[in-house]
């Protein structure tokens, strides 16, 4: 049977507890949501809602084809203005989703003959960016600037440094200013991954590029995503002018996909717009996922000291960690739960959201239940 081994792997996940299911959500959860990456409470912002409801009824439902055919809106462009000037960058570029963004800039940038230096700790998308760059990848410990100068030690041609900023799992902060040192000693460049930074870090949540005084740097390259702090959909590249010019001409998950729906870039711009005018959103979701953590803590549990929005809680077993969260949605608060293969380090852990938005009465309710469910 053609397809016979599928069922071979479905019950090895079965066996190591790794099932994974879908659950469509309702339009009106009654969870208290610290699961979703809405980390400044923007996604159902009528401010959002009514950008992007604004934006369909102009331009239609759909881009209508890729961006170098028909899929370029003024619209998209004034959404690549409006985030390369609030990230501090000279241009931006606009893809369908923060994966596409990724893979365009590793791939692009990586020719043959080109060295890679990827962090153990980086999300899937880089790692697959990684995986389909014609330049040869070196993996290097989480988060150390040493490993990566004897990596670039070893090669004498283009070469560049790929990191999350902040790390999706357990939302430890990458070394930037450290890492952009290494960089120049060599001479390579860096193409970090902010889509858990924008809208947190940096002041008013301008990134962590901003935060670390790379922003604009000839030799930085951000990707960004607009799905999180943004609370809409997409993702773009932020860096120098000739870069995204060579994207536009290179990057195949910008040539060949269809450009980002109207609304989309309608309520990108309408958080953009509502991030400027209330930058304490940006403060407000730090000082969150600080309270989460001492809380936590607090109760005995293995909370990870978190850089940013994103607070990891260890769970003793992938079969504890589904249980966990489980749990915790039979008692009203939804968790996020990381299990291998999504976490490097083979730790399963319930991750949490920090959002902007959320009230005091609502931080205790979420560790209460948290605490009385642990496994």
């Amino acid at each position: 049977m053609a397809f016979g081994w599928i069922d071979e792997q479905a019950e090895a996940r079965r066996r190591a507890g790794l099932v994974r299911t879908l659950r469509p959500r309702p339009a009106d959860s009654p969870l208290l949501d610290l699961a979703s990456n809405d980390y400044l409470g923007l996604a159902r912002h009528s401010e959002v809602t009514e950008g992007a409801a604004r934006a369909a009824r102009r331009w239609g439902g759909g881009a209508t084809g890729s961006r170098l055919v028909t899929g370029s809106t003024e619209l998209h462009a004034e959404l690549e203005r409006e985030l390369a000037d609030f990230c501090g960058f000279e241009a931006a570029l606009v893809f369908s989703s923060g994966y596409a963004a990724n893979l365009a800039a590793v791939t692009a940038l990586a020719p043959h003959g080109s060295l890679v230096v990827s962090d153990a700790g980086n999300h899937a998308s880089l790692i697959d960016g990684c995986r389909l760059a014609r330049g040869t990848t070196q993996v290097v410990g989480h988060a150390d600037p040493d490993a990566v100068r004897k990596a670039l030690g070893t090669h004498t041609g283009p070469a560049v440094v790929v990191s999350d900023t902040v790390f999706s799992v357990d939302g430890d902060a990458a070394p930037l200013a450290e890492l952009a040192a290494v960089c120049r000693e060599f001479g390579a460049g860096m193409v970090v991954d902010d889509a858990h930074g924008l809208g947190v870090l940096g002041e008013g949540g301008q990134g962590s590029a901003y935060a670390a005084g790379l922003a604009g740097a000839p030799d930085v390259v951000v990707t960004v995503t607009l799905s999180k702090s943004l609370g809409s959909q997409g993702g773009a590249v932020l860096g120098p002018a000739p870069v995204i010019e060579h994207l536009v001409n290179a990057a195949r998950t910008f040539i060949f996909d269809t450009g980002l729906a109207p609304a989309a870039a309608g309520a990108a711009l309408a958080a953009l717009t509502l991030l400027r005018r209330e930058p304490e959103r940006a403060a407000r979701a730090r000082a969150v996922a600080r309270e989460l953590h001492t809380r936590l803590t607090a109760e005995g549990l293995a909370a990870v000291r978190p850089d940013a929005a994103v607070v990891s809680v260890r769970a003793p077993s992938p079969e504890g960690a589904v249980r966990w969260a489980a749990d915790c949605r039979a008692a009203g608060v939804g968790v996020g739960c990381f299990r291998p293969p999504s976490v490097p380090d083979g730790v399963s852990r319930l991750r949490l959201t920090a959002r902007a938005d959320l009230a005091e009465e609502q931080i205790t309710r979420a560790v209460q239940v948290i605490g009385e469910n642990r496994p």
